[in-house]
C-alpha cells in the first residue's frame, strides 16, 4: 500500500483537482492522508464534501491549527501505514499512471529507496557534470547543484522515516530540498526522467507565488542547505566555496528572469 500525504492550507482553488488526480490513479491500493493546516478559506468544506462523495476511497483527514507545511507533512507521515510514502502538494496534480509507473520501477529495482520524476512535460538532459539517463542515481552533492526533485514527484520507502527522520519544522524555505539531501546522503536516491505530474498549474518553479516567490528567502534556504552539506562532509571547504558562488550566480539570474517576465507582463 502507498500512503499519500497531502498538506493543505487555503487551497480552495486547487485542492479538488489534486484530489481528483489521486482518485484517478490506475494504482488503487492507497491510503490518502490529508492534513488541513488551519485553512481559513473553504478548503476543509470542499475536502469533506469530496470524501463524502468518494466513500470507497481510504481517507484519513487530520485537522490542526496552522503550523506550516513541514509540520503538516510530518503529522501525515507519522500516521502512514503504507510501505511507501508519496507526497502531493495541494496545488499539484498527478498523471493517472504516476504511481503505477513509479511502483513498477521500484519493484524492478528493489535497491532504490527514493524515486522522483520530472514535471510539466520536461525531459532532462545532462546537467554540468551530471549524466541524466532514463533512470539516474543522484547523490546529495548532485542535489546541491540542481534540486532535481519537486516534492509532488517523490515516493520513498516508509523505513526512511526511521533512519533519516522527518522534515525540519524550523526551516521555512527549501525545507523539501533539505530533506531530500539528507536522504540522498544515506539512501539509494534516483530520478526517473519522465514527466508524471503537473506542477502548480504550470507555474514557474520560482518567483510567481507561494513561498518560492520570495527569492532572497529561498536563496537563504539554499545556503543553509549548503552549510548542512559542509557540516555533514558532503562537500569540502573548496567545494563549499565553489557551490556558494554558483548559488549566488543562480540567484541573480533568477532575479533578472523574474524582472524581465514582470516587465513583459506589465507592458
Amino acid at each position: 500500500m502507498i500512503s499519500v500525504i497531502i498538506p493543505v492550507y487555503n487551497s480552495s482553488d486547487t485542492i479538488l483537482s489534486s484530489l481528483e488526480s489521486v482518485k484517478n490513479q490506475s494504482y488503487k491500493e492507497l491510503e490518502i492522508i490529508i492534513v488541513n493546516d488551519g485553512s481559513t478559506d473553504d478548503s476543509l468544506q470542499l475536502i469533506e464534501q469530496f470524501i463524502e462523495r468518494n466513500k470507497g476511497l481510504n481517507f484519513v483527514l487530520i485537522n490542526q491549527y496552522n503550523q506550516g507545511v513541514s509540520k503538516a507533512r510530518n503529522v501525515g507521515m507519522e500516521k502512514a501505514n503504507g510501505d511507501w510514502i508519496a507526497l502531493l502538494d495541494s496545488d499539484d496534480k498527478w498523471l493517472s499512471n504516476k504511481l503505477e509507473i513509479q511502483l513498477q520501477v521500484l519493484l524492478e529495482n528493489p535497491h532504490i529507496d527514493f524515486l522522483g520524476t520530472n514535471r510539466n512535460d520536461e525531459i532532462l538532459k545532462d546537467f554540468l557534470h551530471i549524466k541524466i539517463g532514463k533512470l539516474t542515481k543522484l547523490s546529495a552533492k548532485d542535489l546541491l547543484y540542481k534540486m532535481f526533485f519537486v516534492t509532488s514527484t517523490v515516493i520513498f520507502k516508509k523505513e526512511i522515516l526511521t533512519e533519516i527522520g522527518f522534515f525540519d519544522e524550523k526551516q521555512k524555505y527549501c525545507e523539501d530540498a533539505n530533506y531530500f539531501i539528507k536522504i540522498a546522503r544515506k539512501k539509494e536516491t534516483y530520478l526517473l526522467n519522465e514527466s508524471l505530474i503537473v506542477f502548480g498549474g504550470d507555474k514557474a518553479f520560482f518567483g510567481e507565488k507561494g513561498l518560492s516567490s520570495n527569492l532572497w528567502e529561498m536563496q537563504k534556504g539554499e545556503i543553509k542547505n549548503l552549510k548542512y552539506a559542509l557540516d555533514s562532509k558532503v562537500v569540502n571547504h573548496i567545494e563549499y566555496g565553489s557551490l556558494y558562488l554558483f548559488l549566488m550566480l543562480k540567484y541573480f539570474r533568477r532575479v533578472l528572469l523574474v524582472k524581465k517576465k514582470r516587465l513583459f507582463f506589465y507592458n
